[in-house]
């Protein structure tokens, strides 16, 4: 375990990316899941390679097309660098899915019987930073007079515990559904399977990061989730890009009309 404030080293990097930092689109996007990686002090967890390498560390595909919105959008990207294995900056501190001991059929070794000083240790040097990041990009946008648009990706599994999933994207919301509405009136009849709050929901814990940065200000937003096989590779990549931009685009146009 890492039970020191140290957990991030000059060798590691800052735990948070921007990309198109000075973008003038309305988007700001934010890829929670985008990094498998580990720092240098995590070690590997007590985990086998093919769990850091699978869903439980992160969200396959989600930053190559989070960075490809990002370029057809003229979007402001905020990436977390690390695995959320250490700490899934889509929960708040008091989650136990924050750093959770178990994922999926994986136990996590290295996140067992955490103390209270670790939990902080890991908050202040992952957590913290990343959600700081995203309030200071959002403040300074609306102070220079540009709009704000909260848009999150993710990605998810063809298969949850033996269950096929037949939904191929998801356009998640909480209190306020007036992007996700938008989005899914402009995905009827497309080549995509596309739902409402699937395959997560509000209740799942999943929108931490709207519920933070998006409701209380107002700001339109929405959280995307799509069908990772369908983003395994570049092609695939930028064909649900194009698709999801498109919508985006369009929700957002109709929103501000109204």
């Amino acid at each position: 375990m890492l039970s020191r404030p140290d957990i991030l080293t000059s060798a590691d990097g800052e735990a948070v990316a921007v990309e198109n930092s000075a973008a003038s689109g309305a988007v700001v996007l934010v890829c929670e899941h985008a990094s498998r990686a580990l720092p240098v002090r995590a070690g590997d967890l007590g985990l086998p390679a093919e769990a850091l390498e699978s869903h439980i560390a992160w969200d396959p595909g989600a930053l190559a097309v989070s960075r490809l919105l990002s370029e057809k959008l003229d979007a402001v990207l905020i990436h977390q660098r690390f695995s959320r294995l250490l700490y899934d900056c889509n929960r708040p501190p008091e989650s136990p899915a924050a750093m959770p001991d178990r994922s999926e059929i994986y136990d996590i070794p290295g996140n067992r019987d955490l103390g209270v000083a670790e939990r902080y240790a890991r908050t202040a040097a992952l957590y913290v930073p990343f959600h700081d990041r995203i309030s200071a990009t959002l403040a300074a946008r609306q102070a220079a007079g540009l709009e704000n648009v909260v848009v999150t990706v993710h990605s998810f599994t063809p298969v949850y515990f033996g269950k096929p999933r037949a939904v191929e994207i998801g356009i998640l919301h909480d209190t306020d559904s007036r992007l996700a509405d938008g989005m899914l009136k402009a995905a009827e009849g497309g080549p995509f399977r596309v739902e409402r709050n699937a395959p997560y929901g509000p209740d799942d814990g999943v929108t931490h990061s709207l519920r933070l940065h998006a409701l209380p200000y107002g700001h339109l937003n929405v959280m995307i989730e799509v069908r990772n096989d369908l983003i395994t590779e570049s092609n695939g990549q930028g064909v649900v890009a194009d698709y999801l931009a498109v919508l985006i685009q369009t929700a957002i146009t109709g929103c501000l009309k109204q």
